[in-house]
């Protein structure tokens, strides 16, 4: 038993270091990652989101989802893309609500956006949970969206989509970056869920340029292709 045990014990010894080095190695990538963890307006760059309206409402539909801010989104108007948020960004990870309480986002700043963010709890949720990573104040954080949003053209072909269209991620980039020079492949991701097209992101710099942004091209849609669901009323 006593030579059992003497060799068991080089092999106990060896998952023990296995298992301190990868505890020094997580802390050491959480390390250089978090440095800054949280920290307004301590960040690198924006990713702007923008939602293909038609396939968050046909999803919330198959989920039965009726809230209120479904209602508002998903009624009779005819949205297409809309902004999801603005989010700040470090080139690996990313701050989040970095106010807690957040400070209280004014409504006339709130109903300011209902034409680019269709939804009210959409618009508190973005300010306390990325708008507060922002470094500014409330209204200059929705101003700033704006500005982001109105720097970003979108492809015609997708501003009135009467009729459900299978498309590659690929050729919705491309049709955003010939809709908008200086956009490259490298600053923007579609994201998907199973089968419908979910969202475009751009990454732009804090002075709303766009700029290359590797994590978040990694974090794009696979698949071969997706359904858009129409405009609503298109």
């Amino acid at each position: 038993m006593t030579g059992f045990a003497w060799v068991l014990a080089p092999r106990r010894l060896v998952v023990l270091l296995a298992g301190v080095l990868m505890l020094a190695i997580g802390t050491g990538r959480a390390s250089a990652q978090d440095h800054r963890q949280n920290a307004p307006g301590e960040f690198d760059f924006y990713v702007l989101s923008l939602s293909w309206s038609p396939s968050f409402c046909a999803a919330a539909s198959e989920r039965g989802n009726t809230g209120r801010g479904v209602r508002t989104q998903c009624g009779g108007r005819p949205y297409s893309f809309v902004v999801h948020g603005l989010w700040p960004q470090y080139e690996r990870g990313f701050p989040n609500y970095c106010q807690r309480p957040a400070p209280r986002l004014d409504r006339n700043v709130m109903t300011s956006m209902l034409d680019l963010m269709p939804a009210p709890g959409l618009i508190y949720n973005e300010w306390d949970k990325h708008g507060t990573c922002s470094g500014l104040g409330g209204r200059g954080y929705f101003q700033t969206i704006r500005k982001a949003r109105a720097a970003v053209k979108i492809p015609a072909e997708y501003l009135d989509l009467a009729t459900a269209r299978t498309v590659t991620p690929g050729a919705v980039e491309e049709a955003f970056i010939k809709a908008n020079p200086g956009l490259s492949a490298s600053a923007i991701a579609v994201t998907c869920d199973s089968r419908r097209l979910g969202e475009v992101r751009i990454c732009m710099s804090k002075d709303l340029q766009f700029r290359a942004c590797e994590e978040i091209d990694r974090r794009a849609c696979r698949r071969k292709d997706v359904v858009m669901p129409p405009v609503r009323g298109g």
